[in-house]
């Protein structure tokens, strides 16, 4: 029962799920280590957990609770973004269990469901379980048959909700994201499906929507007769670290660009909602999404690479071809740029230019919209020389915040005019440090707010956008950058065939 003393509209107290369990597949993995157990630590120590949540580990491994307690406890301890505070953890860790077995074992599925079922009455969690799919792609299939088949994804039979989260990529390309998607819903209702897309957790991702609609700054310039262009970067600095089999096989466009840069283009392409129901966010940002249009020559409007040894941050970087587990003649791209369109009124004939990389200098993703120069300048050309486009600059990571670059009069007997910076930063601006991803995004599924997951149709209007370039690239070799570049030449090369250049991060 809710509270009765509270509207929705009251914004002071937190949102707290109702008693549930988190269930976690592969939870021995590298994301349940790394960011799923800090993140439920981090939600518990900010009070936002309910009372009788139960944590589930399910994973290949010949466990006891106590063995399992021990993982959580390490990563928990480095990972955890709040203080860390013991008792929080021993009150959290007394509802820890283990659950061993292989995906195709029904005998260790038997055994999951009834576990949560013990659960249902010992804790008071009334049947209320998400499922959380921390495995690599191939095995969700299986893992979401043996769910239906023990009638675990079944609401009406386990007496409360159960939902699931899928982690991207979702499919391989648009064929295997269809099937995947008809399984999942059929398993689950399409309701109940939480396809993760941990970008859009975080903060300064969610704030492209405030900084648009919240304002009457921005929007009136926020299209094609002001915006000369609009640059997303993912720059990583580091290698492809123990994911080599993955990597080789999906490369840098399904990986990343697929999933989350496309969805930040969507956030900065997107129409005004009627309101901030996740219905209508995602309805804008699938409009947007499916007027995107790719280069007539993709030849010509977009550029693989792959990176050679180098250096980075002053130390030696291996090549692509030289990681562990990556074949010899291995013709998988570490980079990617590409130049697309938005085919409606308001974004006619503005190019956005999209790139992802590994092994570059520094790690950064932002979003630029640059845009476009004075239509007339009454000063001496000597006098405007320094200035360039006007851009407005959100930093998504690392350092969070939004750089607004425009034009001042420099201080002295001339009128010399030069770029300037206005730079706001999450980390001064706000006492509350921000949330980490999965912080936000474990809380929503919890409580039921989908506004932060693509549904299926965004998903698979991804891939009919990745699915050309994949094929007018087969049986073509990326470009060789050092690592510590910033990409092969060639990608500076399709801008500067426009008059543009790509901003340096």
């Amino acid at each position: 029962m809710g509270n009765p003393l509270r509207t929705a509209q009251d914004r002071r107290l937190p949102r707290i799920p109702e008693p549930c369990a988190l269930v976690i597949f592969g939870v021995t993995g590298d994301l349940s280590r790394k960011k799923l157990i800090p993140a439920v630590y981090d939600l518990a120590n900010r009070g936002l957990l309910p009372p009788g949540f139960v944590v589930l580990g399910f994973a290949r491994r010949d466990w006891g609770d106590g063995d399992f307690e021990s993982l959580a406890y390490e990563a928990a301890k480095k990972g955890a973004r709040t203080p860390w505070r013991e008792d929080v953890w021993q009150r959290l860790a007394s509802q820890f269990q283990f659950v061993p077995g292989s995906f195709d074992d029904d005998a260790a599925f038997d055994s999951l469901a009834s576990t949560l079922d013990e659960l249902r009455e010992r804790n008071g969690i009334a049947g209320n379980a998400a499922f959380y799919f921390s495995i690599p792609p191939a095995a969700f299939p299986v893992v979401l048959n043996q769910l239906n088949r023990t009638g675990m994804a079944d609401n009406a039979k386990s007496g409360g909700w159960r939902r699931v989260v899928v982690e991207k990529p979702f499919g391989n390309d648009l064929k295997t994201a269809m099937a995947l998607n008809q399984l999942v819903d059929e398993v689950f209702t399409p309701e109940d499906v939480f396809r993760i897309d941990h970008y859009l957790g975080k903060e300064t991702v969610q704030n492209i929507l405030a900084l648009r609609f919240a304002n009457s700054l921005f929007e009136p310039v926020w299209n094609s007769k002001y915006v000369d262009s609009v640059q997303i970067t993912m720059a990583e600095d580091v290698g492809i670290g123990t994911r080599a089999a993955f990597y080789d096989s999906a490369g840098a466009a399904r990986d990343v660009l697929q999933n989350h840069l496309l969805q930040l283009l969507a956030l900065v392409g997107m129409e005004e909602p009627t309101s901030f129901d996740p219905n209508e966010i995602r309805a804008e940002k699938l409009k947007v999404l499916k007027a995107i249009s790719l280069p007539q020559n993709i030849t010509e409007g977009s550029v693989r690479g792959q990176y050679l040894p180098g250096w980075v941050a002053g130390e030696r970087a291996v090549g692509y071809l030289e990681e562990k587990g990556v074949p010899e003649d291995s013709t998988t791209e570490t980079y990617v740029a590409v130049r697309l369109g938005i085919q409606n009124r308001r974004w006619a004939g503005v190019p956005f230019f999209v790139r992802v990389g590994k092994r570059m200098p520094r790690r950064v993703t932002e979003i630029a919209v640059l845009f476009k120069r004075a239509p007339h300048l009454p000063f001496d050309p000597a006098d405007v020389e320094m200035l360039g486009n006007n851009q407005l600059v959100i930093r998504v990571q690392p350092d969070e915040g939004v750089v607004l670059k425009f034009g001042s009069k420099v201080p002295g007997t001339t009128m010399e005019v030069r770029d300037i910076a206005m730079d706001f930063q999450y980390g001064e601006a706000f006492t509350e440090s921000s949330p980490e991803a999965y912080e936000r995004l474990v809380l929503d599924v919890l409580v039921g707010d989908r506004t932060l997951f693509p549904d299926a149709a965004e998903v698979e209007q991804s891939w009919r956008v990745i699915d050309p370039l994949e094929e007018a690239w087969v049986g073509t070799k990326p470009e060789p950058y050092r690592a510590g570049e910033w990409g092969p030449r060639a990608s500076d090369e399709m801008l500067a065939r426009e008059g543009r250049a790509w901003r340096r991060a």
